[in-house]
């Protein structure tokens, strides 16, 4: 029966991240700095909040949109944050992780032929959605930009068909932000088209060097913005994210979204409703510790001649490969089979992504220093 099911669901492969996580289980010994997951615990006042919501039997449907006083927190979270004014009755939506954000947006926005514009590398999640839309993927070229998706290289880029662009940031895999100035140019470059601009700014709090700003303040009519509680609260299995746009779009997403999941899980929305009014400033000691993860990676691949863009943000570096290889694929395969060290090929993150690797520094600073010292003693090999 597979020959009868929809042609653009069995052409999609699964995410090379996950492939060759599922490798690595199979070696023994192995320092894995592949997965991009807080390790943290989630912050104890988040679980008794949840605790508490079982407890008074909160195990019922919510509003499609998420009770209501989530909504108003997270508005209120947000403008405090990154000055963007959202109406919580209207103009939000309490998603299944920022990923089903993602999805409903597209599925929304989205028709047969429709261009949109991705930087490239970028995470694997977003590509497929558009495919399963039958819209078109874009891949902009941000290797020579410092892995920048800035308004030079979108212009680049820009058609009659194109219907909506992808901005992520800080980036997976690269750990780039924008700067405020570039988020203004890009605002101003499709100001007043019909173009869509998809701010997934899941990692907006852990920025390092400078102040996290959202285009939505300068482009609200025309962005849907995305973020969510896994990174900056360590939240990835509650899976709850947030959606915010003009009340006239989120009118329609909302349909999507309804018949997609009904509602996020009610416990994890009273754990979320934790997170953004009295978690306010949780984040800011793993801030610090991964600032401090951040420092010392990039000194040791310095430190072993590899070339890098020391990133603004969230936990990652995309390292690109020494001049003896020239697939991702093969240097880590051999770096996991010789030194029992696990880094992801860059070719998981679009075409443009090989020739590099990517390295999480979301583990503890002893997993990374005995990784680094097996890296260090893999190259001098």
């Amino acid at each position: 029966m597979e020959e009868y099911l929809n042609a653009r669901v069995t052409h999609l492969e699964l995410s090379g991240i996950r492939k060759f996580f599922n490798m690595v289980a199979e070696f023994d010994d192995v320092v894995s700095l592949t997965i991009g997951q807080p390790d943290f615990p989630t912050p104890l006042h988040i679980k008794e909040a949840a605790k508490q919501a079982v407890d008074e039997d909160f195990t019922v449907y919510t509003h499609n949109a998420g009770f209501l006083g989530l909504r108003d927190a997270a508005a209120k979270y947000m403008l405090k944050k990154y000055n963007v004014s959202y109406e919580a009755e209207s103009e939000v939506i309490v998603t299944t992780g920022a990923s089903e954000a993602i999805d409903i947006s597209l599925r929304t926005i989205l028709k047969e032929g429709d261009e949109v514009i991705l930087p490239g590398p970028i995470y694997p999640g977003y590509e497929p959605i558009v495919r399963l839309c039958g819209a078109v993927p874009v891949l902009a070229d941000i290797t020579k930009s410092s892995f920048k998706m800035n308004a030079e290289v979108i212009s680049g880029y820009i058609t009659d068909k194109t219907k909506c662009i992808i901005i992520p940031y800080p980036s997976n895999p690269t750990g780039v932000t924008l700067t405020r100035e570039e988020l203004m140019e890009i605002a101003e470059l499709v100001r007043g088209k019909g173009i869509f601009i998809l701010a997934d700014e899941i990692y907006s709090e852990l920025v390092f060097d400078q102040q996290h700003t959202s285009i939505a303040e300068f482009l609200k009519g025309q962005t849907i913005l995305i973020n969510g509680l896994s990174k900056s609260h360590s939240m990835t299995g509650w899976r709850i994210g947030f959606l915010f746009a003009p009340k006239e779009i989120v009118q329609h997403i909302l349909k999507v979204h309804q018949y997609n999941v009904s509602c996020a899980s009610s416990i994890s929305q009273k754990a979320a409703y934790a997170a953004v009014t009295a978690g306010f400033d949780d984040t800011a000691a793993m801030r610090d510790e991964y600032k401090r993860r951040r420092d010392y990676v990039y000194s040791r691949l310095v430190e072993m001649d590899l070339e890098v863009v020391k990133p603004d943000g969230a936990f990652y570096f995309f390292v690109k490969l020494p001049e003896a290889y020239s697939s991702s694929q093969d240097f880590a395969l051999e770096l996991l089979k010789k030194q029992k060290v696990a880094l992801v090929p860059g070719d998981a993150f679009s075409p443009l992504g090989e020739g590099y690797v990517r390295l999480s520094y979301a583990y503890s600073m002893d997993t990374l220093k005995r990784a680094l010292d097996r890296l260090q003693l893999f190259l001098k090999k």
